[in-house]
């Protein structure tokens, strides 16, 4: 009796906290993510499989299972590249002595399917022959084998009268893989810290200095250091600019309210999720903590811009592999009414936090200007996202990368509710909203 109510307690307390445990999209996502930060820093299979990755005291390694199963969610997305990758990868373990419950036939299947997919029509018949030495009786794999061999055959007839046609076809391929998505390869290049490097005469411009808000009288007798990090756009970094004890104030204040993050969709007016955002979000009111009040009035007078209309403040936490494309912060001609909802004019400019050191990845990055900046802990990035004009700055356009190693806490996105005026530094009056951007970026053991 004993052991049956304690068997019935254990299975109903599991059934409660079923809910908590990862799901198939949970599966579903890790894996992408995984396979986006293998694109973005340039590594290859083994390297992530044996987690030799910069930073990692702690290794995991995937066994030859858990790339099987990398391979498999590539191929449910039609991402041959991947499939193949990781099918080899999985293969090679086995081949190297791993005790898996990975079956090298199933292995072979996908890998070869993979492989034919990609135009590789000889590698797809040796695979689907050293997987027929293992199953000779498999259906499919003979199925193909006499496909591959009737379509090599008339790929043989036709070779000897098409030769010359086919060298330019392949050449003109060439050329349009080298032109595919400039922007993702300048992203990810700056990801990889492999961005343009400032000549000596722009060097010589970015200065440091005390900066005290003009004069603002918080800061007169204190003033806060603040470093040029780039030119144009121009961009400071304000150090020790937020506290260790604000830090964990925010997160704790921002932890229970986690949910996906959400984009402006210019065609609908709404907000909705995108894949080319991953993160979680919360939303906090200055009237909720005295540390959120006292962070809008450190901005407030470090800016000269007014926050006291602005909307809540946005936190977002990148998990493995999370991140934000290259994206603008403020809304182009086409979006006249991109804050209509919330009531506000364009974003003037974007400030951003760094609450923690990242081990490796995790840069704000922007593309057009190939300009790469690097959290540091307690600092604070700040650039103008318009002219004084009242239009839009295009090379401020930006991207949060993925975190290689470690976890990021993300955006604080805080958008005046009310339009207003500011006067430029040229003495121009702009009339607009301020957009903040913290970003909290600390490691979670």
């Amino acid at each position: 009796m004993l052991m049956s109510k304690s068997t019935e307690s254990f299975i109903s307390n599991m059934t409660i906290q079923r809910q908590f445990f990862p799901n198939d999209e949970d599966q579903t996502g890790a894996a992408k993510a995984l396979l986006r930060l293998q694109d973005t820093y340039n590594l290859d299979t083994d390297t992530l499989s044996r987690g030799n990755l910069p930073g990692v005291k702690h290794k995991s390694f995937l066994t030859a299972e858990d790339c099987f199963e990398l391979g498999k969610i590539a191929y449910t997305e039609a991402d041959y590249y991947h499939t193949e990758l990781w099918m080899e990868q999985a293969l090679k373990q086995l081949d190297e002595g791993e005790v898996s419950s990975a079956d090298k036939a199933y292995i072979l299947d996908y890998l070869s399917y993979a492989v034919y997919q990609q135009g590789d029509l000889g590698k797809a018949m040796m695979l689907t022959k050293r997987l027929l030495e293992l199953d000779p009786e498999h259906q499919r794999a003979n199925g193909n084998m006499k496909y591959f061999e009737y379509i090599m055959a008339k790929e043989k007839e036709a070779n000897k009268s098409s030769t010359d046609s086919e060298d330019q076809m392949e050449q003109e391929t060439e050329v349009k893989k080298k032109d595919y998505l400039p922007e993702r390869r300048k992203y990810e290049m700056l990801c990889r810290g492999e961005g343009l490097k400032m000549t000596p005469r722009r060097q010589k411009r970015l200065f440091c200095r005390y900066y005290d808000g003009n004069r603002n009288p918080r800061y007169i007798l204190g003033p806060v250091k603040q470093e040029d990090e780039w030119d144009k756009p121009r961009i400071v970094r304000f150090l020790d600019i937020i506290s260790d004890e604000e830090i964990e104030t925010v997160k704790e204040l921002a932890k229970p309210r986690l949910s996906r993050a959400t984009v402006h969709d210019p065609e609908t007016g709404k907000l909705t999720t995108a894949h080319y955002r991953v993160s979680k979000s919360a939303w906090l009111s200055g009237y909720e903590s005295p540390v959120v009040s006292r962070i809008n009035t450190r901005i407030q007078d470090l800016t000269g811009l007014d926050v006291s209309t602005a909307e809540e403040l946005q936190v977002a936490n990148y998990g493995v592999g999370g991140q934000y494309e290259p994206h603008f912060d403020f809304a182009r001609a086409n979006e006249p009414d991109a804050f209509k909802e919330l009531g506000t004019g364009n974003r003037i400019a974007t400030w951003l936090f760094y609450m923690s050191d990242v081990s490796a990845g995790g840069a704000t990055v922007f593309p057009e200007v190939g300009a790469s900046v690097w959290p540091k802990k307690g600092t604070a990035v700040f650039w103008y996202n318009l002219f004084p004009s009242g239009e839009g700055d295009y090379s401020t356009r930006h991207a949060a990368c993925p975190v290689l190693v470690g976890n990021k806490w993300g955006k604080y996105h805080s958008r005046c509710s009310h339009c207003q005026q500011t006067t430029w530094r040229s003495g121009a009056l702009l009339v607009g909203c301020l957009g903040f951007l913290f970003a909290l970026h600390f490691m979670v053991e």
